[in-house]
């Protein structure tokens, strides 16, 4: 029996978690201990956690990484809040976003000296999300594994203070092919630890959870009906699928309707954006849902309109629903569907998202066929998780 960590940061709507969820559902449990570390016990997803894996208590310094500067210093974590201030300031010489993903390595890294230990040692510690730091410098384990989910390509990271991070861990674990090769055009050095497992689908769960009964406000909506289900931030590229509607409104298709099922930062942004094109009554937020499976089965077509993406698990959820898929042409979009098969991908710009939505609204043949293609397909991939049990053994 090997004793297995695996780290992640909260259990927040979102597409990691959800690819955790199935991934600890399908766990080898006869052969493997696995206790979860979770820094926040929050997020609407804590209900569906399987009771197999040992949830470790919360460890109150590794929560602060969910607060605001201010808030640490109120809880009286006065080291890690001035750690955090001194990474604010590291940040703002280097003139880089204040969302970027430098933030957090630069908050990590000053905040290291003062965050505990875990006591046990393990076989092996996986850090499900990144940055993988605590993983890295805090767990004693004779084989560490990070996974990494993003198109690393697009996020704009300090290389030097990664490379210090990736050299202690022994595999690094990406969801795609094409994560892989974004992720080794920035870190070429790192190709033998790097190795893809794709994240883990339950077609029987999704198909399940799709079938509850819900207040949906689609069911009395008879307009051609578009939905996406996304964080609000910028790489989601929510703000160009507004646009986009536009467009298709300016056309003369006064019959598409838009729904997005999520939440994040973005959301002022983005609705102050609705509002400037009038389009309150069919560009709607839905907000955050812990199951939005029954409103993808209740739409005509599932966009994706993201800038980048490691694998975006909604894509394949929306195939083992048998929905038409459209996706922009992001660095790994090939890894999502094949073009014509079972979905189609489309320019990476405003236009080019109208365009294929047009395409595909004229075209009910071809929405039928992809449906139908999908359908078809076995999305179910637990055996995926042999290549990670030859990585503990």
């Amino acid at each position: 029996m090997k004793n297995i960590l695996i780290s992640s940061f909260n259990m927040e709507v979102g597409g990691v978690e959800r690819s955790l969820i199935s991934m600890l559902n399908n766990f080898d449990y006869q052969n493997n201990h696995v206790d979860l570390m979770l820094y926040s016990h929050t997020g609407d997803f804590m209900s569906l956690l399987p009771n197999r894996p040992n949830l470790l208590p919360e460890l109150e310094s590794y929560k602060t990484f969910g607060m605001s500067i201010g808030q640490v210093l109120m809880s009286g974590n006065l080291t890690i809040g001035m750690a955090r201030l001194f990474a604010k300031f590291k940040i703002s010489l280097n003139k880089a976003p204040e969302d970027c993903y430098k933030q957090m390595q630069y908050m990590w890294k000053y905040s290291l000296p003062f965050l505990p230990r875990l006591k046990k040692e393990y076989d092996a510690a996986i850090s499900y999300l990144g940055p993988h730091y605590f993983v890295g410098d805090k767990v004693n384990a004779k084989t560490k594994i990070a996974w990494i989910h993003t198109d690393y390509s697009s996020v704009d990271t300090s290389i030097n203070l990664d490379l210090k991070m990736w050299s202690k861990f022994e595999y690094i674990v990406a969801v795609s092919q094409e994560c892989k090769i974004s992720f080794l055009k920035k870190y070429s050095s790192l190709e033998n630890k790097v190795i893809v497992i794709e994240n883990i689908t339950s077609p029987d769960f999704i198909r399940k959870m799709s079938d509850h009964g819900l207040d949906n406000p689609m069911a009395n909506d008879r307009r051609f009906k578009v939905i996406t289900v996304a964080r609000l931030s910028h790489a989601k590229g929510i703000d160009n699928a507004v646009r986009a509607l536009r467009i298709l409104k300016d056309r003369g298709y006064s019959d598409i309707a838009w729904y997005i099922v999520g939440y994040g930062g973005d959301e002022d942004m983005i609705r102050g954006l609705i509002a400037k094109n009038h389009m309150e009554d069919c560009f709607i937020l839905l907000g955050k849902k812990t199951n939005p499976y029954p409103y993808m089965k209740a739409c005509d077509l599932y966009v994706q309109p993201s800038r980048y993406e490691g694998k975006a698990v909604t894509v394949t959820e929306a195939k083992i629903l048998g929905m038409p898929i459209l996706i922009t042409n992001y660095p790994t979009a090939k890894s999502q569907v094949q073009h014509g098969i079972d979905g189609v991908i489309t320019e990476l710009t405003i236009e080019g998202i109208a365009d294929g939505i047009e395409k595909l609204y004229k075209d009910q043949d071809l929405r039928k066929m992809l449906a139908d293609n999908c359908y078809k397909t076995n999305y179910g991939n637990s055996y995926e998780l042999d290549k990670l049990y030859k990585l503990l053994s």
